[in-house]
């Protein structure tokens, strides 16, 4: 009797969710994890990176529990693999370029890609377009505004998007080709910015999944559920995104 009174008085195990996300939700992601966190009790750690990164390292058995990405192909590629639990893939929110510089730079962002000409500005930071969908958007654009090859020689890489926007922060570069969210982040206050024409690179789509391989599978659907919300997309909207204008239904 006293081992059964023990097991029914001890605590229920705390659940967990792991997330692997994209470097350029940081800002709007913590405050969505922290609000499901205090709704739910279930306990949320993201660490923030490059999706190309995470792609490969979610093949080679990460232990992740969910996955968003700053696109729609990786984590479309791990679902054909068999990797994701079905219905859990999600299209959740839709990201933007800007260029990127300190508040007291003279540059005239206004003027678009072209700035990037100017014989005052040195560095130009993006992340690494090998494996983070905003470099490779970065990269597009300047091919679309047909500069690539003049200005490829300043530019800096970052691991992700999120480094790049420090290398602006730093002085490392003079300005930057970055996310919109990092922009408005409250961290990087310090800053002007100026969106890129949208017509210089496709649409930045980015999408989750919640990984077969979860140990507790249960509360990431929860979180991935939570992300469809409506108190979630005013977060996205906040830091600059665009979401879908009708959610998708919850998964099952």
């Amino acid at each position: 009797m006293l081992v059964l009174n023990l097991s029914l008085s001890a605590p229920a195990r705390a659940q967990n969710v792991t997330i692997a996300a994209a470097a350029d939700l940081h800002s709007a992601l913590d405050e969505i994890a922290a609000r499901f966190q205090a709704d739910s009790g279930v306990r949320v750690k993201v660490i923030y990176g490059s999706s190309g990164n995470f792609y490969q390292q979610i093949q080679n058995g990460a232990p992740f529990d969910l996955f968003l990405s700053a696109n729609a192909e990786y984590p479309k590629k791990l679902e054909s693999a068999g990797l994701a639990l079905p219905g859990s893939y999600y299209e959740y929110a839709r990201g933007k370029l800007v260029l990127l510089a300190p508040a007291n730079s003279r540059l005239e962002l206004k003027r678009g890609l072209r700035i990037l000409l100017d014989p005052g500005v040195n560095k130009i930071a993006i992340a690494d377009p090998n494996h983070a969908p905003y470099g490779e958007a970065a990269v597009i654009a300047l091919k679309s505004e047909k500069i690539y090859e003049t200005v490829s020689p300043k530019i800096v890489t970052g691991e992700n998007v999120s480094q790049a926007a420090s290398f602006v922060l730093s002085g490392a570069a003079d300005v930057g080709i970055v996310a919109l969210s990092l922009a408005l982040s409250p961290a990087d206050s310090a800053v002007r910015y100026a969106e890129v024409l949208a017509r210089d690179y496709p649409p930045i789509q980015q999408a989750c999944i919640v990984l077969r391989s979860s140990k507790d599978p249960k509360p990431a659907m929860q979180f991935e559920s939570y992300l469809r919300e409506k108190k979630a997309a005013e977060v996205f909207q906040r830091f600059g995104f665009e979401v879908p204008a009708r959610p998708n239904a919850k998964p099952q």
